[in-house]
C-alpha cells in the first residue's frame, strides 16, 4: 500500500467530496445502553481499562448548521493514545444528514469512502448524504467521521504546495543509480516532512485507532450496533471493527474489498496487476472507438503505444500551459486515474491524443484529480494521511532500493505498462518515521453478524481476488459479484447491485451466496 497507488472510491468523486467538507466542535444526543461497556475485545483492542473510556463513550454531540443544507456537523472527542486514554486527546470531525422518511428509522449508517485519506465527511456530503437510494436515506441517519489523521480529524500535514509538486513529479521508473538515489531521496524528504509537521500525531492513525474511535462514535450515537457501508479501503476499516468488536457489529457492506492477509508487497503486486488488468479493458474499448489514440488493431498494439509515449515523456516532458511540465511520473497518474471509472475513458482518450499533439495539460488535469491539488496550488491532506496510515498498518514492502531493483522483473510481469513504477512507488513506507504496529493477517471476526462482502471483477485498485479472500476469511461473510470495470460497485449503474445491498441494509436479507450482477 503506497502513497501513489491508493484504494479510493471513484476518485473524481471523492475528489470533488473533500471541497465540502466541514466540522464543528461541541456534545448532543446522549449515547445508548452500550456506552456502559467501552472495552474493546480481540487483536489490538488496547490495554486501558474499560472505565477510562468511559468518559469518551458517555460524551454528548452538540449539532449544529456547518454550511450545507440538511447537514449537520459536531465535533468527536477520543483520545490520541488508546493505551494513554487520560493523556492527549483527538478531535475528530463528524457530519450527519437525519432520516428522512418515510418508514421506521433503522438507526445510523455510518459511511467511509476509502483512501486512505479520503474525507468521509466530504463524501457523506457531496454523495452519500444526497445520493444514496432513497429508501437507504429514508430509513437511516447517514452519518460520517473524517478518520483521525484526516481532512479536519488531527490532519496529518507534510510538505508544502510547491514541495508537493516536486514530489509527484519525481521519476518513478530510475534507469540508473544516480536516478534511483533521487527516489530514495524524494522519500525520505516526504517522511522527514511528515515528522516535522504531525510528528505528534503519527504513531496514532492507524486503521485500529479508526476502528476504535467507530465504536465511540457508534456509541454516543445511541446505536447498539454498528451500521456501515465501507468502500475500498474502507472495506479493511470495517473488517477491522468487526474483529475488535464481533458483537458490536451490525449490517456491514464492504464494497471493493482488501485482503488483510497479504504482506505489503503482494499488496503492491497485486495491485499492479489490478491496474493491468483495468487498462486492457480500457484499451480493447479504445481500439474500437474511432478516436483512440494507442491504435485501432490490438490491445496489446495499445500497451506498446502507451508505454512509448511514457517512455518518451520520461526524456522530454511536455508543456502544459502553466510552470509544472508534464513527465513520465505525472502521465503515468493521469492514466491510472481514468482506470477507476470507465466513465472517465473518453476523458483519457481525449487527453491522449492531446499528449501525442504536444499539450500535456489534459493529462496533467487527471494527475491533479488524483492528488487532490486545487488550483490555487494547494493540496488536501489526501497523500499524507494515506502514506501515515499505511505505513502503520503493514511493515514496509522494500527496506532500500536493491530490494526494489530485484522485484522490479515480478512487477513488470504483472504489468509490462505499469509495473517498474509500481515497484518504485512501493519503496516510501521504508523511510518511515513512525514504527508500523500491524502485521498482516486473516481477519475472522468470529460472531459477528453476517457481513456482505462485494467485488468488481476486473476492479484495479482492489483486485477481485481480494473480496473473494476476505469473503472466506470472515466466518460470516457472503460475497457479492458484480461482473464490470472500475472501482466498486455500489450505486455505479448496476440495479442488480444495488437491490442487493439495499434489501441487506433495509431488510438484513443477504444475496445468495454466488449471486453474480452485471
Amino acid at each position: 500500500m503506497d502513497s501513489r497507488h491508493m484504494f479510493r472510491n471513484s476518485v473524481l468523486a471523492v475528489a470533488a467530496a473533500g471541497l465540502l467538507a466541514s466540522g464543528c466542535t461541541g456534545g448532543g444526543s446522549p449515547s445508548g445502553a452500550s456506552a456502559a461497556s467501552p472495552g474493546g475485545s480481540g487483536p489490538g483492542a488496547g490495554s486501558a481499562p474499560a472505565a477510562e473510556l468511559r468518559p469518551y463513550y458517555a460524551q454528548k454531540l452538540a449539532w449544529r448548521k456547518c454550511g450545507v443544507p440538511d447537514f449537520q456537523c459536531a465535533t468527536l472527542k477520543a483520545p490520541l493514545d488508546y493505551d494513554d486514554p487520560g493523556g492527549e486527546t483527538a478531535e475528530l470531525a463528524v457530519a450527519r444528514k437525519k432520516a428522512t422518511g418515510p418508514g421506521r428509522r433503522l438507526g445510523s449508517l455510518l459511511v467511509n469512502p476509502g483512501g486512505p485519506g479520503g474525507s468521509a465527511v466530504g463524501y457523506l456530503q457531496a454523495y452519500a448524504g444526497i445520493g444514496y437510494p432513497a429508501p437507504v436515506r429514508a430509513r437511516y441517519d447517514m452519518v460520517a467521521v473524517d478518520p483521525r489523521g484526516v481532512a479536519r480529524s488531527e490532519p496529518v500535514e507534510c510538505l508544502t504546495g510547491k514541495e508537493m509538486d516536486a514530489f509527484t513529479e519525481a521519476d518513478q521508473t530510475p534507469d540508473s543509480a544516480a536516478e534511483s538515489a533521487r527516489l530514495a531521496a524524494s522519500f525520505k524528504g516526504f517522511a522527514a516532512g511528515c515528522e516535522k509537521r504531525s510528528g505528534m500525531v503519527l504513531p496514532h492513525v492507524s486503521t485500529v485507532d479508526a476502528a476504535r474511535d467507530m465504536d465511540v462514535l457508534r456509541a454516543v450515537l445511541g446505536d447498539e450496533k454498528l451500521t456501515y457501508v465501507g468502500a475500498s479501503y474502507g472495506t479493511f476499516l470495517g473488517a477491522t471493527y468487526a474483529e475488535l468488536f464481533p458483537r458490536r457489529t451490525g449490517r456491514l457492506v464492504l464494497d471493493g474489498a482488501l485482503d488483510p492477509s497479504l504482506p505489503a508487497r503482494e499488496v503492491n503486486r497485486d495491485q499492479t496487476e489490478g491496474f493491468e488488468t483495468a487498462f486492457r479493458s480500457f484499451a480493447a474499448d479504445c481500439v474500437g472507438q474511432p478516436d483512440c489514440p494507442l491504435g485501432t488493431t490490438s490491445p496489446a498494439d495499445a500497451s506498446a503505444r502507451l508505454k512509448s509515449l511514457f517512455a518518451g515523456l520520461d526524456a522530454r516532458p511536455l508543456p502544459t500551459g502553466e510552470s509544472r511540465e508534464l513527465g513520465e511520473a505525472l502521465a503515468t497518474t493521469g492514466v491510472l486515474t481514468a482506470m477507476y471509472d470507465e466513465g472517465a475513458w473518453p476523458q483519457l482518450r481525449e487527453a491522449l491524443t492531446a499528449a501525442m499533439e504536444g499539450d500535456g495539460a489534459p493529462l496533467l488535469t487527471l494527475a491533479d484529480t488524483y492528488y487532490e491539488r486545487g488550483a490555487d496550488g494547494k493540496y488536501s491532506n489526501l497523500m499524507y494521511a494515506n502514506a501515515a496510515v499505511n505505513c502503520l498498518d503493514l511493515p514496509a514492502a522494500f527496506a532500500g532500493p536493491r530490494e526494489v531493483e530485484a522485484a522490479v522483473p515480478e512487477f513488470e510481469k504483472a504489468s509490462p505498462v505499469f509495473g517498474r513504477g509500481f515497484a518504485w512507488a512501493a519503496l516510501n513506507c521504508a523511510y518511515w518515521p513512525a514504527e508500523a504496529t500491524g502485521e498482516p493477517h486473516r481477519i475472522k471476526a468470529p460472531g459477528a453478524a453476517p457481513i456482505l462482502v462485494v467485488g468488481t471483477t476486473r476492479d484495479p485498485a482492489t483486485p477481485y481476488k481480494w473480496a473473494r479472500a476476505l469473503a472466506g476469511q470472515l466466518e460470516s461473510g457472503t460475497l457479492l459479484t458484480y461482473d464490470g470495470d472500475g472501482h466498486t460497485a455500489y450505486g455505479r449503474g448496476s440495479d442488480c447491485v444495488d437491490t442487493a445491498i439495499n434489501t441487506y441494509l433495509l431488510d438484513g436479507e443477504l444475496p445468495p451466496e454466488g449471486k453474480r450482477c452485471r
